[in-house]
């Protein structure tokens, strides 16, 4: 199957069943970030957008354990950055129609958690196919940055096809399981 064909089939699946935005767990997030001991602890998160797995209490509770939220700003030329972002900072919908923050500071996230429409069990993540996160974690592949997915199980399918754009997740988490 080519990629714009699993995405068609997966985006129907998905808002079929995050009509009621699921959530996953944070005590499974949060057990990976704690294990890995990053210093800095800057997170990339995203604000969810077209059925994605809901991350504002997620980003709630993980401000409340004292990491340093921050979102993506899409530039030009199919780039992104992150920039730093409170929970009472106002945000501003982009081109797209996706809530942004504010470019006041820029960040490079130790830990991104990234939306995707469907994986595989080999850690291959499938976007909307702009390769914004592809370009982002080329640009950074010098950095030790944990790369974890959020999915609906699903948002699983038996394999992804790939190609020398894309980049593996270290860690995909759904409602129901963990692959790593």
């Amino acid at each position: 199957m080519l990629k714009n064909q699993i995405r068609k089939k997966i985006l129907k699946i998905r808002k079929i069943k995050n009509l009621k935005n699921i959530q996953i767990r944070f005590n499974k997030i949060f057990n990976i970030i704690k294990k890995l001991n990053l210093k800095g602890k800057i997170i990339g998160c995203y604000y969810p957008v077209n059925f994605e797995v809901d991350t504002k209490d997620l980003m709630i509770k993980l401000q409340q354990k004292g990491f340093k939220i921050s979102l993506p700003v899409i530039k030009n030329n199919f780039n992104m950055d992150f920039y730093k972002w409170n929970l009472n900072d106002p945000l501003y919908l982009n081109k797209y129609g996706i809530p942004e923050p504010e470019r006041k500071k820029k960040v490079k996230p130790n830990i991104l958690l990234i939306p995707l429409v469907a994986f595989d069990k080999k850690l291959n993540r499938l976007g909307y196919g702009g390769g914004y996160y592809d370009r982002l974690l080329k640009k950074m592949k010098n950095i030790n940055i944990v790369k974890i997915g959020l999915a609906l199980s699903c948002q699983k399918v038996n394999k992804i096809p790939t190609d020398k754009f894309d980049r593996k997740l270290d860690y995909i988490i759904t409602e129901r399981n963990l692959y790593k």
